[in-house]
């Protein structure tokens, strides 16, 4: 199986937006050295106080600079704030600044209300399905100079390089996210650590939807990413206790406490104690929110879950509270998986 990483810049304790991002360095150079496949930084705003990842198409073009040869991508540009032919500038520049190692991954999401309204967000678009498909195709026929002759745009040309253009990607955790990656012929990843309950569901949407994209850039047969909260750690117990962080994170939000990140004693003295440690075979129909374990367990654990929706690539994304034990992670999970 690939491996691949999606990083939110988390905001060390004590710490500054500065030392998250050089935590981000740190990890992309890390996964680069163990084989990861690609390295994407995620976008959310409004929660400074936990994760600095804003702003994707900026950290982006630093992480260019830092790595040689990992694929680099946003997870994701949330695409309902912004112009798609913005969006296809900035990640035209960063095709010119690392040729053939940019993806885009087109996203959306509404945060607080507030945080909506700085960023001149209609809340209350009145057919967002079909807002979103229209703003992911005007992403690509812009980035790829697509537009037929007499369209408006067909003058507007965008800047990057002449090799490969970024490969663009619908990231989302609905049904209906997934029929929209059908319909338009492109790759699909899906974030199973928010609604894991549409998992299976979403990856056979999208493959019921899915037609060979009339678009540049698109593929002519599904492909898919599974994105999952995964924590690694030399024993299941201890993997259990570095969960506990995201167990805790999302009781909070559900009781409406959002932007906060308990460090592990704060996390396992609101759970009652240290999470069980996730079996290693899950139910037929159990797709935790968050799963962990040993380098052994936690491959066994990917297996299962990309076996069910058929795909051969799991991007990580969690929740810990310590770099050191993030990098760990990481690297405990390449050894389990078997990357060169």
């Amino acid at each position: 199986m690939n491996l691949s990483v999606v990083d939110l810049s988390p905001v060390p304790d004590g710490g500054t937006a500065s030392g998250a991002y050089a935590n981000t360095v740190e990890a992309a150079q890390q996964a680069e050295r163990l084989g990861y496949s690609r390295f994407w930084v995620a976008e959310h705003h409004g929660m400074a106080d936990s994760i600095a990842g804003t702003t994707p198409e900026v950290l982006l073009g630093h992480l260019a600079a830092e790595t040689d040869s990992i694929r680099l991508g946003s997870g994701a540009v949330l695409l309902n704030h912004y112009s798609p032919f913005k969006v296809a500038e900035q990640f035209g520049v960063l095709d010119a600044l690392a040729p053939g190692r940019i993806d885009a991954g087109l996203g959306r999401a509404n945060g607080s209300p507030a945080a909506d309204r700085a960023l001149g967000t209609d809340r209350h678009v009145q057919n967002p399905d079909e807002d979103h498909a229209e703003k992911i195709e005007a992403v690509v026929n812009h980035l790829y100079d697509d537009y037929p002759d007499g369209h408006p745009y067909s003058d507007l040309k965008i800047p990057r390089s002449d090799g490969d253009t970024p490969v663009p990607w619908v990231l989302g955790s609905s049904p209906s996210s997934a029929a929209i990656a059908g319909e338009l012929g492109l790759p699909y990843c899906f974030a199973a650590f928010i609604r894991p309950q549409f998992a299976t569901h979403s990856f056979e949407e999208y493959r019921e939807h899915f037609q060979s994209s009339q678009l540049a850039g698109g593929v002519n047969e599904p492909q898919g990413i599974v994105a999952v909260n995964a924590v690694c750690a030399e024993t299941d117990r201890d993997a259990a206790r570095l969960r506990s962080v995201a167990e805790a994170s999302y009781k909070r939000m559900q009781r409406g406490v959002v932007g906060t990140r308990p460090s592990i004693e704060e996390a396992i003295d609101e759970l009652g104690g240290v999470p069980e440690p996730t079996p290693a075979t899950l139910d037929s129909d159990e797709w935790p929110r968050a799963i962990s374990g040993s380098p052994e367990t936690l491959a066994g654990l990917l297996e299962q879950l990309t076996e069910r929706v058929g795909v051969d690539e799991v991007m990580i994304q969690h929740i810990v509270a310590n770099h050191d034990d993030a990098l760990r992670s990481h690297e405990l999970l390449a050894d389990g998986v078997g990357l060169t």
